[in-house]
């Protein structure tokens, strides 16, 4: 066990670079994958033909793909074309296509949710279909959306292991680095475990403060403030007796 623990201590410094990888994989990744979302999962709802069948077709291009497999041609197939792109930007591009397209389906989902009444009443008001998406449509599924688009930035956070294949040293190579010097397979990827769940539970627990903040606008909830504070009324539904 001692010999374990030295090991553990050697491996640190290791072990902290590959998740310093594994966040920005994260991070630009799921930044990548949150545009694409929006932008797919808006365009498939347009009237024009064309353009709605190009997103459909990216959509269920990139969802109906493997997500190794899209990482592999990024990183050794397009060389063989002629391009060869940095592994990083492999590993973003691959988790932000992948994920970009599960996601257009949620905010399509969330997009046709939002009651038609109101649509009516912004064209009532003559607002543009700009301004009916922007200051009608969207804040109300953003609020409906959150949840799933978080589901998916902690299965994007997951994924991100599969970039120890593309020669990437994230969280994932430095877990079997650990394993090699130990011998302990058990120690080693019980490790790894332990700090995919704290970086999935700080995941967590940022989208749920993302997603009050949202229904606090929509007067559904606390605001920010009382969610971090922990209030007992925070907790408590509007009109509920003290």
């Amino acid at each position: 066990m001692n010999h374990n623990i030295d090991a553990l201590i050697d491996a640190l410094p290791r072990l902290g670079e590959g998740i310093v990888v594994t966040l920005e994989l994260t991070a630009f990744g799921g930044l990548l994958a949150f545009v694409l979302a929006v932008g797919l999962g808006t365009i498939v709802r347009v009237r024009f033909l064309p353009i709605r069948f190009v997103a459909r077709v990216l959509i269920e291009f990139f969802r109906g793909t493997s997500l190794v497999v899209q990482l592999f041609w990024l990183f050794y197939v397009l060389p063989l074309m002629g391009y060869q792109l940095d592994p990083v930007f492999c590993g973003v591009l691959a988790l932000g296509l992948n994920y970009g397209a599960y996601g257009a389906e949620v905010v399509r989902g969330a997009l046709n949710s939002v009651a038609p009444g109101q649509v009516e009443a912004a064209v009532a008001l003559s607002f543009s279909p700009w301004q009916r998406l922007r200051r009608i449509v969207f804040p109300q599924a953003w609020a409906m959306m959150i949840p799933s688009l978080g589901n998916l930035l902690i299965h994007l956070l997951k994924g991100t292991a599969f970039a120890s294949f593309i020669t990437l040293q994230d969280l994932t190579a430095g877990v079997v680095v650990l394993q090699k010097s130990t011998g302990d397979t058990l120690f080693s990827f019980g490790i790894g475990l332990v700090i995919y769940l704290v970086l999935a539970y700080l995941v967590t627990l940022l989208i749920n403060l993302v997603e009050a903040r949202a229904k606090h606008k929509l007067g559904r909830g606390p605001s920010l403030k009382e969610v971090l504070s922990f209030s007992p009324t925070s907790r408590a539904p509007k009109g509920a007796l003290p």
